[in-house]
């Protein structure tokens, strides 16, 4: 008869998200994770399979939280240009906060970390980035169609440029301690879009 697990497979899914989130995968190791977890290492393998394999599942995990919110955000009903704006400055806000600052995006984390060498991550990465740039995409188009956004600006470039700059705005915030810096780059860039 087989047993029941003795956890919550999803809430220590999202305990590992956050340990890698604030140390990196290279950092983790599986010491760490069973201690965090307070789960056994038998279990983390039957449940999630090796650590390369939970941190897959930790990265998939952020993708669906922040694609779902960012859906949400950039596609509703009203003006789009002021929800691309709203996004664009909680982005920045949130690198400069103080919860966020040290963990910066974990996609953006993942990516500088280990993109470079590991295909399967890479994939995924630029997969999270091209959603975002399809979501920013989206909202642009509509807020041209909508009279928000002069008629010669491009929303596919738009939608690059601010992916490109959101992503940017997590690293530095991560270390920078001048909060200006992020907030006036983010403020700059919106001004493209008058």
């Amino acid at each position: 008869m087989a047993r029941t697990k003795e956890f919550d497979p999803d809430a220590v899914l999202q305990s590992a998200l956050e340990l890698f989130w604030r140390r990196g995968y290279e950092a983790t190791s599986m010491a760490d994770l069973v201690e965090h977890l307070g789960i056994g290492r038998a279990s983390i393998y039957a449940t999630f399979g090796n650590k390369r394999e939970l941190y897959l599942k930790a990265l998939d995990r952020y993708n669906e939280n922040q694609n779902a919110g960012l859906l949400r955000e950039l596609s509703q009903p009203g003006p789009a240009l002021v929800a691309v704006r709203t996004v664009v400055r909680r982005f920045a806000a949130e690198a400069r906060s103080g919860d966020q600052r040290g963990k910066g995006c974990f996609v953006t984390n993942t990516a500088a970390e280990l993109g470079a060498r590991d295909p399967v991550v890479a994939r995924r990465v630029e997969a999270s980035w091209s959603h975002l740039e399809t979501l920013l995409h989206s909202a642009l188009l509509r807020a041209r169609a909508q009279g928000e956004l002069p008629a010669d600006r491009d929303p596919q470039t738009l939608a690059r440029m601010l992916l490109v700059l959101m992503q940017g705005l997590r690293v530095v915030g991560k270390a920078s301690h001048d909060p200006g810096r992020v907030r006036d780059a983010a403020e700059q860039a919106l001004r493209l879009l008058d």
